[in-house]
């Protein structure tokens, strides 16, 4: 075998010929002249088109590749320019790089699945680079492959929530296919304007294929898809509902607590005080002090054990679901609105709002789960890294993570 081609196979280039190897003793460095093959040359570096030679540009310049063993390697070469016709005048296109890249093809999907298997200090060490430079590599490697594959393409069920990604209300708006169970798109923002750029980008023909979506109880959510897929059957997310139940029994707790505090009832409200968790789970998951301590409730203070099961039974109609569960909620509304319960009667009065989409959830089956656990992963992604200089970095982060874009090791 010639020893271009041992050189060609260990930097992982194609349609490249090597044409010197060196050892600069300044940079510690090897260093591999390269040039592309004929048919690979003066292409634009954007749409990759057959272009005329502008100039010489800059002249030579360095891409940084995988290690050799304990040694940087370098590929070196000429970096002309060229007028497309539709890009004007650009660096032209390499084989071995992607475009305004200072590293090779394999040097950036190494980074970018280091990245997403790796945390921070380990993809910094391993590779040699900062944490900002790991941030741009894994950009443009998402972009790459986001311009390969359609993530919007074939949308039936899809679910739509925010995330707060970093302090000062700094939200990212997210969107998950229900059907393939990954994330299809995010962007930063939290208002009408952002989920408007999704439908957008979706296209009216793709947003008339939209059958289902879940969201919460947000307007900013709800009214842009009732605008933009009037056909769509909008599903409240039960989470959500139930958790508004959860904190009108809150709401009851406390009032009930400060009226015995304020009558000189010391004992009572500590008990009632030290009831919070006790009410708040779920009857299987309670301990036998917390089943002990909703039973003082339950003889002692009747209101707030009625809140109590106002909220098990809205529970339990999203359990249910169908048909039986719409019919339990029609019961508990009406059991709600005359529990002389201030909280809950608000609470019918907002659920009586979102009862088509309620029904829509009962139906279908269909809730936000699968949102909130992509918003969990996006927050460890965020953890591992300890932080991202821009949400563009974490959106690719994401995106390579929970959509499948992640390239595979070299060579594997």
């Amino acid at each position: 075998m010639r020893t271009s081609i041992v050189w060609a196979r260990l930097l992982g280039v194609e349609k490249t010929v090597i044409e010197d190897v060196q050892f600069d003793e300044a940079a510690g460095a090897i260093v591999v002249s390269v040039r592309p093959r004929k048919k690979e040359r003066n292409r634009c570096g954007i749409c990759h088109r057959r272009c005329s030679q502008y100039d010489r540009g800059e002249g030579r310049r360095r891409w940084r590749a995988l290690d050799l063993g304990v040694i940087r390697a370098y590929m070196e070469a000429d970096s002309p320019r060229v007028c497309c016709p539709e890009h004007g005048v650009v660096v032209a296109a390499v084989p071995w790089a992607r475009h305004k890249a200072r590293f090779s093809r394999y040097f950036d999907d190494t980074v970018a699945w280091l990245a997403t298997n790796c945390s921070k200090s380990a993809v910094q060490e391993l590779m040699r680079i900062s944490w900002r430079t790991a941030g741009r590599i894994i950009e443009r490697v998402a972009d790459e492959a986001r311009e390969r594959i359609d993530l919007l393409a074939g949308l039936r069920r899809i679910g739509i929530d925010e995330i707060s990604y970093r302090k000062g209300h700094r939200y990212l708006t997210v969107v998950v296919d229900h059907d393939r169970r990954r994330l299809v798109w995010a962007a930063p923002g939290r208002d009408k304007a952002t989920v408007h750029s999704f439908f957008d980008a979706l296209g009216p023909e793709c947003c008339t294929a939209i059958q289902e979506v879940s969201a919460d109880g947000g307007t900013w959510i709800s009214n842009v898809v009732t605008e933009r897929c009037p056909q769509a059957k909008l599903c409240m997310d039960p989470f959500h509902v139930v958790q508004w139940a959860t904190n009108a029994l809150d709401e009851v707790r406390r009032t009930v607590w400060n009226e015995a505090r304020h009558q000189g009832q010391t004992a009572q409200a500590k008990d009632l005080k030290g009831a919070r968790f006790a009410l708040w789970k779920n009857p299987e998951n309670l301990t036998e002090r917390q089943q002990a301590k909703l039973a003082t409730v339950q003889v002692t203070n009747k209101p707030l054990y009625r809140a109590y099961l106002l909220k098990e039974q809205l529970r339990q109609v999203f359990q249910l679901k169908g048909e039986r569960g719409m019919q339990l909620l029609k019961e508990w509304l009406a059991w709600a609105s005359r529990s002389r319960l201030a909280p809950f009667v608000k609470l019918a009065r907002t659920i009586r709002e979102y009862l088509p989409a309620i029904h829509d959830a009962l139906r279908l089956g269909l809730s936000n789960a699968l949102v909130e656990s992509t918003n969990t992963k996006i927050r460890l992604i965020a953890r591992r890294a300890f932080g991202f200089h821009s949400p563009q970095a974490l959106i690719a982060m994401a995106m390579l993570t929970l959509s499948g874009l992640c390239p595979h090791l070299p060579g594997r």
